[in-house]
């Protein structure tokens, strides 16, 4: 995405979402777009401190959460439980994401096929599924053939 595109659409974004298009707000979008993975709230804080020095933490942490969401990024739960962000380019329709545990990569599956799983939980629990969250934890076809590279958790 180039910075031509990336301005155009992070203003209409936010302005969808009913967000003030702020300076510190744009920097945090800013630096998940420029990734390729995920980022902890900290190091999206210590990116976005480049261009505001008085960026503070509790600021990044709120402009995640609304652009969460928002559904504007994702939240990726790394399997230590802790909570990383990625700016999904695939758009806001529903899909699903393969992590990288080890270098970071996000994946985009387009394809949800939990729909008999769905249908399954609703017969066993009487109950009614207003949304699911799946996530696919693992090494990427780069990884998996470097020597190098384990698992992190």
């Amino acid at each position: 995405m180039n910075q031509d595109t990336m301005n155009r659409g992070f203003s209409a974004i936010m302005k969808e979402l009913g967000l003030k298009e702020t300076p510190k707000r744009r920097a945090v979008l800013e630096v998940l777009a420029e990734q390729h993975g995920f980022l902890s709230p900290e190091e999206v804080w210590r990116a976005a401190r480049v261009r505001f020095k008085t960026i503070g933490l509790p600021t990044v942490y709120r402009n995640l959460e609304e652009l969460a969401a928002g559904g504007v990024i994702s939240t990726i739960i790394h399997p230590s439980r802790q909570l990383y962000y990625y700016f999904c380019t695939t758009g806001s329709g529903h899909h699903h994401h393969f992590i990288c545990t080890s270098c970071r990569r996000v994946e985009d599956i387009p394809e949800c096929t939990v729909a008999a799983m769905e249908q399954d939980i609703i017969t066993r629990t009487g109950g009614r599924i207003t949304s699911h969250i799946v996530q696919f934890n693992g090494l990427c076809r780069h990884c998996l053939t470097d020597p190098n590279k384990r698992i992190t958790t």
